[in-house]
């Protein structure tokens, strides 16, 4: 664990010389406090690399980092500091509601949020006060509408600094950023505005003291006056750094790493180019990175859904594109929500106006059912305060599919098709507009000679060469994928984070990844998860960052011709591809599409144990709810229903009785794609036992059994 007592132990045994706590987050930053209060480090002489105790006090106290702001002429919120109550109500009477609290020393805004009222603020800073390990919360103006924007700054012992990358919030402040949809490099500021926020991150880099490694500094703008101040920084690399990372291929952690133990941003080469330009040269972006967070309120149906300053969001996934349209747009089908663009959530002008007000998790599929029903640009901006330039460039979207909405299939050109596809459309939304089947846009574009090309993400806009595959797709002229002709496997990796399927699959990926180029085989890796090591470009010898559809995986293997597709180690995501792939033409190795039906349809699974004479909990299958009804009453309650084809048992209830069945089977044969839903008999007190094999086809070897202390019923991952 990482609790400095232990770490005390740790130390006195390893001896270490030094210390680097910037790469843990939160935690570790917390904790190298602790030691350095407790005098650890000091009786070891172990010495604080990265970031200075004085540097992470100045910038995670509210109260010193505002007065160290200050004495560089940046303005930050009017705020009052509390540690009690009565000291929050008085600092609450200065500056106003609505208000936001923050408490200090913690990690995406945990224990904070936005108050609107008295009852609100009280509930807020009783929660806020014992979340924070000081015991400390600042209360400050709320800048809610106001634009926000982050700078990734890297700096060496020598006083370099670079900007490796600016990001742009979509959603305005009052959203914790790791909520909002963000573009790299910021879109809405003039040059002049976007100099002088460069040249302000590297002031409060120098002041705060941060002599080595990244950090990243965070502006709000206001969209009135101008007025820019800065909210915060972070004196390590945060998630937003692995962010812009992926976004422009520096690798901030491994540079920062390198720069705290006292190299200079000169002497390190920049791998992707070769060695052609050292890492002290700024990355150049000649396209436009979306990131949208992907949320997991269906588990939660009880949880407060609206977005604030505490965060939310369990996973992200980001896009490419050359525009932004077309970057938002591939983002957006690589969720995994079931959307493949804006896909229509009302037409009711009231639900709208209700989810424009406020900010939650599906506001950007409302902004465009706004536009659908004809509301202005203005009266949007003046509901969701998000910045006209965006805004417009979403009406541009749905005016567009207004428009193909009254055209046939048949009759687009193929300059038509191009711009369509040029703005990031997805041929499931165009057949879903046309009224036609995906097979039947995707035949018609191929007719007309219509594919997409390859761009490398190279960190300096194509000025150099680079021998890194780091690509993504577009509809232009020239292909820089220059494929080769070596026996290639392509590995599926598992899409953005959510509830039941995380980083233990990218974990397989990457695994099966090294195990292959082991073999002699080249890998190509495909996924769109920033947060995860699959992504990295040096993890196979080339990564395609796409989303995980249909669509985007066959054109990579129409350019790539792999030997063979592994679909099982990306969790459930590419085994809903495996059958579509295989019906393609896709050599799929590994598990067969037909055994991963097998064993997914539960119809299939229940003959095959039946043949084999193996044991099963008494159990029907039933497609309807007068079937499902019927079946109950053989069986017998409690029983466990759940659907084919899910992951980490979504959707998956044990019901007590006929009333709490036919609401299931009213809610859940949504989530089941025309695929049978299976009622069990409910286990009571059994013991459930996992066992992992692996099998050549003729030998099967026990990799390890696990018992589950819980009875059977609780989920395994829980």
């Amino acid at each position: 664990p990482i609790t400095w007592q232990v770490l005390e132990n740790i130390i006195a045994k390893e001896r270490p010389d030094a210390l680097l706590p910037t790469m843990g987050g939160q935690t570790a930053l917390n904790c190298a406090l602790d030691l350095a209060k407790h005098g650890v480090l000091e009786k070891y002489g172990v010495q604080l690399i990265g970031a200075s105790k004085e540097a992470i006090d100045k910038a995670e106290d509210r109260e010193k980092f505002k007065a160290a702001m200050s004495r560089i002429g940046l303005g930050s919120a009017r705020s009052g500091i509390a540690h009690t109550l009565e000291e929050a109500h008085k600092a609450q009477a200065e500056v106003g509601f609505p208000c936001i609290i923050r408490p200090s020393f913690t990690l995406g805004g945990t224990g904070g949020g936005i108050a609107y009222n008295k009852d609100e603020f009280d509930e807020i800073c009783k929660r806020g006060l014992a979340s924070s390990p000081t015991h400390e919360l600042l209360i400050e103006e709320s800048l809610l509408g106001w634009k926000e924007f982050e700078m990734e700054v890297v700096r060496d012992r020598k006083d370099n600094c670079i900007i490796v990358c600016s990001i742009e919030n979509l959603d305005p402040m009052g959203v914790h950023t790791g909520d909002s949809i963000t573009v790299a490099p910021a879109q809405t500021l003039t040059d002049k505005e976007y100099q002088i926020m460069r040249d302000a991150s590297i002031a409060v880099l120098r002041e705060i003291g941060v002599d080595t490694g990244g950090s990243n500094v965070q502006f709000a703008i206001s969209p009135k006056d101008g007025r820019m101040i800065v909210i915060e920084m972070n004196p390590r690399v945060s998630r937003s750094s692995a962010l812009a990372s992926k976004a422009t291929g520096f690798p901030i952690a491994k540079i920062a790493a390198k720069l705290a133990v006292g190299y200079t941003l000169d002497e390190l080469a920049n791998d992707i180019t070769g060695g052609a330009t050292p890492a002290s040269f700024e990355p150049t972006i000649d396209y436009v990175v979306t990131k949208v967070p992907r949320f997991a309120f269906e588990k939660f149906k009880q949880a407060d859904d609206r977005l604030t300053t505490q965060m939310k969001s369990v996973g992200e996934v980001m896009a490419i594109g050359r525009t932004f349209q077309e970057s938002l747009q591939k983002a957006l089908r690589g969720l995994e929500v079931g959307v493949d663009g804006f896909n229509l959530k009302s037409v009711d002008p009231d639900k709208i106006g209700d989810e424009l007000a406020y900010p939650r998790a599906e506001r950007l599929w409302y902004v465009a059912d706004a536009f659908g029903i004809g509301m202005s640009l203005e009266e949007l901006h003046g509901y969701t305060k998000i910045d006209p330039w965006f805004l417009a460039q979403i009406q541009e979207i749905v005016q567009l599919e207004l428009a193909v909405e009254k055209r046939t299939l048949e009759a687009l050109t193929k300059d038509e098709f191009r711009e369509l596809k040029r703005k990031g459309f997805a041929d499931r939304r165009l057949a879903h507009l046309l009224k036609r089947s995906e097979d039947d846009v995707r035949a018609r574009r191929h007719a007309l000679g219509l594919r997409p090309v390859y761009k490398r993400v190279d960190t300096c806009a194509a000025e150099f060469s680079t021998q890194t595959a780091y690509l993504y797709s577009t509809y232009e002229e020239e292909c820089e994928a220059r494929p080769t002709d070596r026996k290639k496997v392509m590995v599926l990796g598992g899409g953005p984070n959510r509830i039941g399927q995380g980083i233990e699959f990218d974990y397989c990926c990457v695994h099966a990844s090294m195990a292959l180029r082991e073999d002699g085989f080249e890998t190509i890796m495909v996924n769109c998860n920033p947060e995860t090591v699959s992504t990295d470009y040096d993890t196979s010898d080339r990564l395609y960052f796409e989303p995980l559809t249909l669509e985007d995986v066959l054109e990579i293997v129409h350019v790539e011709k792999p030997w063979g597709v592994i679909v099982q180690f990306g969790g459930q995501t590419p085994l809903k591809l495996a059958r579509d792939l295989e019906r393609n033409g896709v050599p799929i190795i590994g598990t067969s599409p037909d055994m991963i039906d097998m064993a997914e349809d539960r119809e299939r699974f229940q003959q095959m144990l039946h043949r084999l004479g193996l044991k099963q909990p008494p159990n029907r299958t039933a497609r309807t709810e007068e079937a499902a009804i019927a079946a109950a009453g053989e069986i017998g309650y409690p029983l466990v229903v759940r659907p084919s084809y899910v992951l980490g048992g979504r959707a998956m209830e044990i019901v007590h009785e006929q009333r709490e069945l036919e609401r299931y089977m009213r809610e859940a044969v949504k989530v089941s794609n025309d695929s049978p839903v299976l009622l069990d008999r409910f286990l009571n007190d059994a013991i459930e036992v996992d066992v992992d094999a692996v099998s050549d086809g003729r030998r099967v070897v026990i990799g390890g059994i696990m018992e589950h202390i819980e009875q059977a019923g609780v989920h395994s991952g829980d």
